[in-house]
């Protein structure tokens, strides 16, 4: 009765083997920097892909540790 929603819960990067993606909020120019375009189009899937390509390239950068185990679980 904790979680509002179980999948909160699944979607947590401590329940994966992947680091979390990077997340951005409103304006969509914040200090030169933009929010990536593929957030702001509203194709779920392709900002599904986009979070996964990005979980994992900061994982395989900063936890070559994790990046190993999820490779390992994805081959299986």
């Amino acid at each position: 009765g904790v979680l509002n929603n179980i999948e909160s819960a699944n979607s947590d990067s401590f329940s994966s083997n992947l680091l979390d993606s990077p997340k951005y909020t409103r304006p969509e120019r914040f200090r030169s920097l933009d929010v990536p375009k593929v957030l702001l189009s509203g194709d779920h899937k392709k900002i599904d892909n986009w979070n996964r390509l990005e979980k994992e390239k900061k994982t395989k950068l900063n936890r070559p540790d994790l990046w190993d185990k999820y490779t390992k679980n994805v081959m299986e």
